[in-house]
């Protein structure tokens, strides 16, 4: 039907394209545009039946007392005849949005006394309806690009539709404030892995062992657990005054940090590492652009969270292989082991001058009435939330039914109790489903595993290979230059020929595999064999990381999308706590000897990837 009134409209342009009237041309684009929202009808009514089956299967579920839904979904979803698989066959969608599409931008070059058939130049802002139409479709057929995949990986939970806020949020939004808040990312990473390289040679230079870098490392994502949280509930109240914190902190943290050499006190090295944890602001850059930055752009802006951090991360160790040198000034030592304090410092004082000057404080949200209430755009609220379908839900209902699908309570939730947002730890962690509970396992598991090499990466490779500090640098470096390249081709390519599912599955037994080509048996070990295997478990651990993390934006309760006890905090916290109990370990096993360090530290790593898979497999049918 859709295709015949979208011909016939074709036939009618056509018609045009000889006698142009722009009158007429007006007409057929408003005529075109009430084509896609009837089509934009279409997908909300598929989407909120596909809702109330969920919903019927999770009834059965309850009744039978069995998990019918997982027999249901195993049977259905890969038969070559199954409707659940006819769903999600979008071709034909695709084609009519198209035809809008492109009739839209033709009509629109047209309007004017061009009429060149030929050259169809891109428009700078696209339709709307043609915006609306395409969010609908990647809804629906869980489609997804580079964008939409780097900014799940940050777990800033993007909102389905666009909602009277948004407005709003154009008003709150600042470029340079965004920026602000990227850099501060940046900066972050550089400074939790600049001293990767040297930690070793720092501890030894203070009188303790190699291996208590495990705790110098360790000792800033210590803080940080605690940091997030703090940080997180001060940003309901601003932006500005958590970043003025966060850089003064973090700008002592590295005086004291440098200066703990020639005050030749290992005490000052950590409480300055402690300082740089607590000025840990990334809680602070996620709710500025989940809270601050339009829907319009907020894909962008989260993956640019994730670019800056994987640069960070990249640089941190190349700038410590650079700072290979010695000299004192008024008896204030300079040399590899200091210099990323000092250099750090200055960086944090210059970025604080620049927030100083540059950052403005976005008005303050005003406290939202979650009760069901009408939209003022009434064509929109008609369009969205179906007044004029009997047989569409109402907004707030399609919302509930989403939180009551991902919660383990069966209890029926009021419609203003689903939208607020969790405000403890208690409530944010009732809210987490089994198949919640392993992604953040997973999510766990991957962090440790990545500590563990990173952070021993300079005793290991000293006692092994004899590496010099810049060659290190050099290693780490690399590795933190593949985050980027692999987050582009799963993203752009593997996303969209696999399930995350099966990825996830996948990339767990590929990091299952790297940590056991890691361990020293038999053979004596080799580099070949340290950076084959640190390369595969890296990379591995970096896809899984973010897929997992795709799935968790999907799967978990709209509920903790905002508000201090989100969806960030707790994945950052899950990994955090995962940094903290690896880089401990390393300093336990120190105690064995170096020449057990590598094997002791792998084997809890191999542990828990292996009860992440098991934990995977018992929840698969539920990772959609």
């Amino acid at each position: 039907m859709l295709a015949s009134r979208i011909a016939e409209l074709n036939e009618q342009r056509d018609t045009l394209q000889d006698h142009p009237d722009i009158s007429k041309i007006t007409e057929l684009r408003e005529a075109y545009r009430e084509v896609g929202r009837d089509l934009l009808k279409l997908l909300f009514f598929v989407e909120m039946n596909a809702i109330g089956f969920r919903k019927i299967l999770k009834k059965f579920d309850k009744r039978f007392g069995y998990k019918f839904t997982d027999y249901y979904v195993k049977t259905r979803a890969n038969h070559p005849y199954s409707q659940l698989q006819q769903v999600f066959k979008h071709v034909g969608l695709g084609a009519v949005v198209g035809a809008i599409s492109r009739n839209l931008s033709d009509l629109q070059e047209r309007q004017g006394s061009y009429l060149s058939i030929y050259d169809q130049p891109a428009l700078p802002l696209q339709d709307p309806v043609v915006d609306s139409l395409k969010s609908a479709v990647d809804r629906l057929t869980h489609s997804t690009n580079l964008l939409n995949f780097l900014g799940q990986h940050a777990l800033i939970m993007q909102e389905e539709l666009p909602t009277a806020e948004e407005h709003a949020d154009d008003q709150r939004y600042h470029f340079m404030s965004l920026l602000l808040n990227l850099a501060n990312t940046f900066l972050y990473m550089i400074n939790t892995y600049i001293i990767v390289p040297t930690a070793d040679d720092y501890a030894m230079s203070l009188g303790a062992a190699a291996t208590v870098c495990g705790i110098i490392i360790g000792s800033m994502a210590v803080a940080q657990i605690f940091s997030s949280v703090y940080f997180s509930a001060w940003s309901n109240k601003s932006y500005f005054r958590p970043l003025v914190f966060s850089s003064v902190v973090l700008f002592l943290g590295n005086i004291m940090y440098a200066l703990a050499y020639d005050l030749n006190s290992i005490s000052v090295l950590l409480i300055g590492r402690l300082f740089c944890g607590f000025g840990s602001a990334r809680a602070v850059n996620r709710r500025y652009i989940s809270d601050c930055v339009p829907l319009k752009i907020r894909m962008q802006a989260s993956a640019g969270f994730v670019s800056a951090s994987a640069l960070g991360m990249a640089c941190g160790p190349a700038l410590a292989g650079l700072l290979q040198t010695k000299f004192k000034i008024y008896k204030i030592t300079f040399n590899q082991e200091t210099l990323p304090g000092w250099v750090m410092s200055i960086a944090w004082l210059i970025y604080l001058i620049w927030l100083w000057i540059s950052f403005r404080e976005p008005a303050l949200e005003t406290e939202v009435n979650y009760a069901p209430q009408e939209s003022k755009a009434e064509g929109n609220d008609k369009l969205e939330k179906g007044l004029v379908q009997p047989l569409l839900l109402t907004a707030a209902e399609n919302q509930q039914d989403i939180v009551e699908d991902q919660e383990l309570d069966e209890s029926e939730e009021a419609p203003e109790e689903s939208c607020r947002p969790a405000n403890s730890i208690g409530s944010a962690y009732r809210l987490l489903t089994p198949s919640v509970k392993v992604q953040l396992l997973i999510y766990f598991m991957l962090k440790y595993a990545m500590e563990i090499l990173l952070s021993e990466s300079s005793v290991i490779t000293t006692y092994y290979f004899s590496w010099s500090t810049s060659t290190v640098s050099i290693f780490l470096a690399c590795l933190g230059l593949t985050v980027l390249p692999v987050n582009i081709v799963v993203g752009s390519y593997v996303s969209n020929m696999f399930e995350d599912r099966q990825i996830l599955m996948a990339s767990e037994i590929m990091v299952l595999l790297g940590i056991l080509f890691s361990f020293n048996v038999i053979i004596p070990y080799s580099v070949p064999q340290y950076v084959c295997s640190g390369l595969i478990m890296f990379v591995s651990a970096e896809v899984l990381e973010g897929v997992n993390l795709s799935l968790l934006s999907r799967v978990m309760s709209s509920r903790l999308s905002r508000g201090t006890y989100n969806g960030g905090l707790l994945s950052t916290e899950a990994g955090t706590i995962a940094r903290v109990i690896a880089d401990g370990t390393i300093t336990l096993g120190g105690f064995l000897g170096q020449s057990k360090l590598l094997n002791v530290t792998l084997l809890p790593s191999l542990l828990i990837c292996v009860a992440s898979i098991i934990a995977t497999c018992y929840t698969y049918n539920s990772l959609y």
